[in-house]
């Protein structure tokens, strides 16, 4: 029998419920992998990327597991998880939620980093604002990359410190992730997504096959096969910076 989770966030405890009502022939780590993949895919084939027909494949053979009921179920578990992040954007969302509903057994021993430790590093990492905002304007934006992403709780609170700042990160951060492990890059992706983080999420593993880019920026992955790039990073100016990287490298100038 799985435990009963324990959340007090009222968007989190909506999702719960839907979780375990879906499980009544299911497992809940099935489920809460089916969930996570069916919106990770709504939100990557709304954008102009690769891969779509593959995507769109592995939705429809998803869904095709759930009724209809089910399906709208699923539809509006998707819908807490936009309203919790946009009434409280400081947490790790689906990774708290992750652990509270007890899948992380499933990863033998995988860690998911409290988001208050989380804020703390990245308070860290961004160091002194004003260096990092002379960085931007004479650079244009600056990236930050967590090669062991998980469900994104470091990126999140780099986001998050980043707004306190002044910083506009929309604009001016690109976010670069990577995990070895698909789901828990989804995860990253999705709540990514939510937040308005431009970037994208390589799936794969960082040790033995870390992302390389054709640029010393990170803007364009040189191997786009296992990549789910957020939808803010179709944002115009990402695109405009993207396609200038790609001109260079294709008229053999050094970035």
């Amino acid at each position: 029998m799985s435990r009963e989770a324990r959340v007090d966030n009222k968007y989190q405890k909506r999702i719960v419920d839907t979780i375990n009502q879906l499980s009544d022939k299911r497992s809940r780590w099935d489920v809460w992998n089916d969930f996570v993949r069916l919106v990770a895919v709504s939100l990557a084939n709304g954008m102009p990327a690769g891969r779509r027909d593959d995507r769109e494949n592995t939705y429809k053979q998803i869904a095709g597991k759930y009724s209809s009921d089910e399906l709208g179920q699923i539809t509006k578990a998707f819908g807490a998880i936009v309203e919790g992040l946009e009434e409280n954007p400081e947490q790790d969302f689906l990774g708290t939620l992750f652990v509270a509903l007890g899948l992380s057994d499933e990863w033998k021993g995988q860690f998911f980093t409290p988001y208050d430790i989380s804020r703390v590093m990245a308070a860290t990492t961004i160091g002194d604002s004003d260096v990092m905002k002379a960085k931007i304007e004479g650079q244009g934006f600056v990236s930050v990359n967590d090669p062991a992403c998980g469900a994104g709780s470091l990126l999140i609170a780099f986001a998050n410190e980043c707004r306190r700042l002044g910083i506009n990160y929309q604009t001016s951060v690109l976010f670069v992730a990577q995990d070895i492990d698909e789901l828990a890059a989804l995860m990253c992706y999705i709540q990514l997504s939510l937040l308005g983080c431009p970037g994208y999420i390589v799936v794969g593993n960082s040790l033995s096959n870390p992302a390389v880019c054709v640029d010393q920026k990170g803007l364009v992955p040189a191997d786009e096969t296992s990549v789910w790039y957020t939808p803010m990073y179709y944002r115009n100016v990402w695109q405009a910076r993207r396609a200038l990287v790609l001109v260079k490298v294709g008229g053999g100038i050094d970035e």
